[in-house]
């Protein structure tokens, strides 16, 4: 995991990274993710039982008591909102829309690096399939599923939002529909997750095909102009030289690395050896 490999913008090589960075970047996610859910487990957790039909009892119930005893944290406050409340499911969809982004965007990131482009990674067997013509295919079927669901989970969530934006106040039968989409929602995102785990549990970094991806690309680039800013240099002036160092490069085939210091003097006397 303390294997570097290359960090990119815009699907261009940027900065040397670690693999452990890498992959801690979707744990980020994912704990955002958590956070969210425990959020809307709080919305979920309000009793709306003695509201009746929209305008409460008559009889003389003790609605905090009821709540406790069901384990309930509290009681909803207004009869009228409580029946026709349905806040929480279009809440929970939406937290289960962006885990699934999450999850997308990490089965792409996964679907290119596996690719015979790039090789950074090795998908198991158990989860590539071949193809129905060409033998040598070894396509990530699983990671495209999973990229392809998150469709279905934000279409739950535009249904959802779709059944509450024209309803009047109180209940309505609309709000029977909302089950199918949480109910669909979830399951996906359930699958998704258990894919995503048993897939990395099974996945193989290639270091040394990542390793010749950060000999291309002139990744050190920035770490040279913050050389230069560290020497003095407004950021803008170091940006500038280090870029025309590349381009020297490039004319003549050579990576930073390989200059030698009269070299980077021709372009910034405040580079030393």
């Amino acid at each position: 995991a303390e294997d570097v490999m290359p960090g990119y913008t815009h699907l261009q090589r940027a900065q040397p990274i670690t693999i452990a960075s890498y992959l801690l970047s979707f744990v980020e996610q994912l704990e955002r993710d958590l956070a969210r859910l425990k959020n809307c487990r709080g919305l979920v957790n309000i009793s709306p039982l003695g509201s009746g039909a929209v305008a409460g009892s008559t009889l003389p119930i003790e609605r905090k008591s009821t709540a406790k005893q069901l384990g309930f944290a509290d009681i909803s406050y207004n009869s009228i909102d409580a029946v026709g409340d349905r806040d929480f499911c279009a809440e929970f969809i939406f937290d289960c829309s962006l885990i699934a982004t999450h999850l997308s965007r990490l089965a792409e990131d996964w679907i290119i690096y596996s690719s015979s482009e790039f090789g950074f990674i090795r998908i198991n067997d158990s989860y590539c399939t071949s193809s129905s013509m060409m033998p040598q295919k070894r396509n990530p079927d699983i990671l495209e599923l999973i990229r392809a669901k998150t469709a279905g989970v934000y279409g739950s969530l535009m249904a959802m939002l779709t059944i509450l934006k024209g309803q009047p106040s109180g209940y309505n039968r609309d709000l029977q529909e909302d089950k199918i989409h949480i109910f669909a929602a979830s399951d996906t995102v359930k699958a998704s997750l258990d894919m995503v785990c048993a897939v990395l549990a099974h996945m193989k970094f290639n270091t040394k095909k990542i390793s010749a991806g950060l000999e291309e690309g002139f990744l050190d680039a920035t770490a040279l102009a913050e050389y230069l800013v560290g020497k003095g240099l407004a950021f803008r002036k170091a940006h500038g030289i280090a870029g025309s160092l590349v381009a020297y490069c490039e004319e003549h085939g050579k990576k930073l690395a390989e200059l030698g210091l009269d070299e980077f003097k021709k372009h910034s006397p405040a580079i030393e050896a």
